[in-house]
């Protein structure tokens, strides 16, 4: 049985452009937000890149998956590793995550950090590892798959980066 014909990446096109664009001007509003914020981040230090760096690399990934999928003449050969290894890599950071926000000692994370900042990327960047497993098989439906990720970690970021900037302005006045 021959396996299905990977389909034409140009209907995504639309797509990666939306949410490639909005990640990449979201990740420099984070620097921005950052850089005028510098000295409650000097205090913070622990916290930020336990919680705000990693938001800055979902916003990164969402780029890069976008970059990915609009590169001409992909085959599911070419694509499925490309995809399977931002996922992989996102998989590490998520628990990269766990280690910092334990370690960190200016915010006490509660439930809702946990399923923000670990259990929602880790369940966007398993849907790119499986995705590039079934891009072998099921194309169509693993470009799908590919998009609710980046999609996820997409909201996830804007949520974290919000949240992140709430708790930067209020370190500040408390």
């Amino acid at each position: 049985m021959v396996a299905p014909a990977l389909p034409p990446l140009s209907e995504w096109e639309t797509f990666y452009v939306i949410t490639g664009g909005a990640a990449a001007a979201l990740t420099g509003l984070m620097f921005v937000v950052i850089a005028l914020r510098a000295e409650a981040i000097a205090e913070a230090g622990g916290a930020l890149r336990a919680f705000g760096t990693p938001t800055v690399l979902h916003f990164c990934g969402v780029l890069l998956v976008a970059a990915i999928l609009s590169i001409p003449h992909h085959t599911r050969v070419t694509l499925a590793p490309c995809v399977g290894a931002t996922g992989i890599a996102g998989l590490w950071l998520s628990a990269s995550v766990v280690i910092r926000a334990r370690r960190q000692s200016a915010y006490a994370p509660v439930l809702s950090d946990w399923i923000w900042h670990v259990a929602l990327p880790l369940v966007a960047y398993a849907a790119l590892v499986v995705a590039a497993a079934a891009l072998l098989r099921r194309p169509a439906a693993a470009l799908d798959l590919v998009a609710a990720g980046s999609l996820l970690l997409l909201l996830v970021g804007i949520h974290n980066a919000w949240d992140s900037a709430v708790w930067i302005v209020a370190s500040r006045r408390g």
